[in-house]
């Protein structure tokens, strides 16, 4: 089947006041020679900060909305609502269903919407419901609150990282997206600090230091979304911030770099999505990842505590792990772009996570566990972007990828729900339990991206071997195997 002609305007020509159609990548022609490469730089650079800072932005407010509740802890979110027991580890499980349950769904609806409007909306409900969390008077009202956060936020990093691929090469993405995810880690140390400062509101209009951290947070939240309706783009081919000549090369790069692969909408590439097996071992690998990633946001202020400091001072104690984790993110993603590989990136910060928790269960030091801290967040935080970008690159063809994409978060952020149960009050001070299944679940996860290192170089090697190199395929050549993704005998591997 031929690739479908998509008109973009180029400066200069007779077809430059012809409508260009919102595809996400489109070029007129396969044959047209690029940008140099001075001007290439200048035109990502463009795109880097036009895009990237709000991107960070929204992930940072996301996860700051979603993790405050271990700081509401610390300021008496539990007394406050009469919880006991394992109440406060329900509270935190309850938000990862539903959260997952609209990942795969929130991707085909941005892909059949569009960014502009798709993510700003999702970002005014889950800001709705953060500021709500602060007005509950009780358990079940707290329940009801998160559960609703949670549909309301799951849209966001699936649809982001997405996203990102509509923009950049397979091997410009893991950057991007470490740019991206490192706002998790600020939101970690941010959180921190604003929390220090907001509990000192505690009974400021009747209402508790906790509740006054949901209810700020959310409203800033919402204040961002409204803002989001004007200040994001959609795909490249409709993209304001470039000029007709841009908007071109944006085009012929991704139509290069993703071998012609299909980009229609189509259920039938969400059943590929679906069958494909080397999705599904992402998703455990990315479960060995996620369940101590939201282990490790939800329960360090609690861990922190527990090594001799007070509330407040835990507050603070939890930003540094943080920032070093923000720096291994960004410079683990831009070395593995450059050298375009993955595998061994993902699997080395598996193993520093495992060296950390070894240091907490290990020693009574509360010196040795709190650097045990700073090696657990070091090691897993630079994993989600690493994954996420590993699977996409692998991908092949645009509704394939946004299904897989998301299955792959989708999966991995149930973790949140195992995490929430991992630190038990019983456990306190040690919590020997939890790191014991941590290190199991980087243990499996490692195993895995072992298994996907090697098959993938293997896979790569046959067909170099049964096939002539992917440089040597015509556009007809191309064309004929559009349809079959990552299967087309011209795709190769990011290993």
């Amino acid at each position: 089947m031929a690739t479908p002609a998509v008109e973009v305007p180029i400066a200069n020509t007779d077809r430059k006041n012809e409508k260009v159609e919102n595809l996400e990548s489109a070029s007129s022609s396969t044959q047209d020679l690029g940008y140099d490469a001075k001007a290439t730089s200048r035109l990502i650079r463009k795109i880097d900060w036009t895009l990237l800072p709000f991107l960070a932005l929204l992930y940072l407010l996301s996860f700051l909305d979603r993790t405050n509740i271990g700081n509401a802890r610390l300021a008496g979110l539990e007394e406050s609502l009469g919880m006991s027991g394992l109440d406060y580890n329900g509270a935190l499980a309850i938000f990862f269903p539903f959260y997952v349950a609209v990942e795969p769904v929130s991707n085909l609806m941005m892909k059949r919407l569009r960014p502009s409007l798709w993510l700003p909306s999702i970002m005014v409900a889950w800001g709705i419901c953060t500021t709500l969390m602060g007005l509950v008077h009780n358990f079940a009202g707290l329940l009801a609150a998160r559960a609703a956060l949670g549909i309301a936020e799951g849209g966001l990093f699936p649809g982001v990282t997405f996203y990102i691929t509509m923009w950049y090469r397979r091997h410009e993405c893991g950057l991007r997206m470490a740019i991206f995810f490192s706002a998790a880690t600020a939101a970690g140390a941010f959180g921190g600090l604003l929390a220090r400062g907001i509990t000192e509101m505690d009974g400021v209009g009747g209402l508790d230091g906790w509740a006054w951290i949901f209810i700020l947070e959310g409203l800033v939240t919402f204040g961002i979304a409204v803002l989001a309706y004007w200040v994001m783009y959609d795909y490249p081919a409709t993209a304001k911030l470039l000029t007709p000549e841009e908007r071109h090369e944006v085009s012929r790069r991704l139509e290069h770099d993703r071998s012609s692969l299909a980009d229609e909408y189509s259920m039938k590439y969400f059943w590929d999505a679906v069958k494909d097996w080397k999705i599904w071992v992402h998703m455990f690998i990315t479960i060995g990842i996620y369940t101590p990633l939201y282990s490790f946001s939800l329960f360090l202020p609690t861990i922190v505590r527990t090594l001799g400091y007070s509330n407040e001072t835990a507050q603070l104690m939890t930003v540094p792990p943080y920032i070093v984790a923000c720096f291994l993110c960004i410079t683990g993603g831009y070395a593995a772009d450059r050298l375009k590989t993955r595998g061994i990136f993902m699997i080395c910060y598996n193993i520093t996570a495992i060296i950390g928790l070894i240091m907490l269960i290990a020693s009574q030091n509360p010196h040795v566990k709190y650097a045990g801290c700073f090696f657990f967040g070091g090691g897993i935080y630079p994993n989600v972007p690493q994954g996420v970008a590993w699977n996409g690159n692998n991908i092949g063809g645009s509704v394939k990828r946004a299904v897989g994409i998301a299955m792959h978060v989708g999966f991995g952020n149930l973790g949140g729900t195992i995490a929430g149960f991992i630190y038990l009050s019983k456990d306190s001070p040690e919590f020997t339990t939890g790191h014991a299944i941590l290190i199991g679940m980087l243990s499996m996860s490692t195993c895995l991206q072992v298994f996907m290192t090697l098959y993938l170089r293997r896979e790569n090697a046959r067909r170099d071997a049964e096939y002539k190199a992917p440089e040597q395929y015509s556009s007809e050549d191309k064309s004929a195997e559009r349809e079959k993704g990552d299967n087309a005998t011209f795709f190769r591997y990011t290993v």
